[in-house]
């Protein structure tokens, strides 16, 4: 066994726990709220981060 095998076990127990706190932790998504992602010709104005905003 290499040393790059409990690196690689590590990595993926870590990221699996950050995962898993996550989804606990977070307040549930609710899909019928969020934007359309793709919203051309549809009438709707965009909505999002700073590059959606109009200058």
């Amino acid at each position: 066994m290499t040393t790059t095998q409990p690196l690689k076990a590590v990595f993926w127990l870590v990221l699996l726990a950050f995962l898993a706190w996550d989804f606990l932790a977070s307040a549930p998504v609710d899909l019928r709220n969020e934007p359309p992602l793709v919203a051309a010709g549809s009438g709707k104005a965009t909505s999002g981060g700073h590059c959606s905003m109009a200058k």
